[in-house]
């Protein structure tokens, strides 16, 4: 059975421990080598900095900070990314952003799994 993430290297940038953990297992049930989970935005900006990623999955409020500065390094580097938020968030996303797409927690793995998946293709 091939894995839709096999080989990537996805960070995962959360800062709810549980949620994270989840996610980082059914990313690595798909195949994915998780980075992280980062749960602060300085945590998430040096991951970036010092490791080659294939893709991210991005939670966009990180301890009471937004995280729009770790998906401005992603885009720099030119790597994928999804937004995974507790809040309704369309009209706070930069418009630099406006087009990533945003799924509301609780969101299932599978459904994260296949939009990086499409992401990062």
């Amino acid at each position: 059975m091939t894995h839709q993430l096999t080989g990537k290297r996805v960070l995962v940038v959360e800062d709810d421990s549980i949620l994270a953990i989840n996610l980082a297992d059914e990313l690595a049930a798909e195949g994915a080598q998780v980075l992280g989970p980062a749960a602060s935005v300085t945590d998430a900006l040096a991951v970036i900095a010092s490791a080659d990623l294939d893709g991210a999955v991005l939670d966009v409020n990180l301890g009471g900070k937004a995280a729009f500065p770790v998906a401005d390094a992603l885009a720099d580097r030119h790597i994928p990314f999804i937004f995974v938020t507790g809040y309704l968030i369309a009209h706070h996303v930069p418009p630099r952003h406006a087009n990533v797409r945003r799924f509301e927690k609780p969101a299932a793995a599978g459904v994260i799994c296949r939009a990086l998946a499409e992401a990062m293709s």
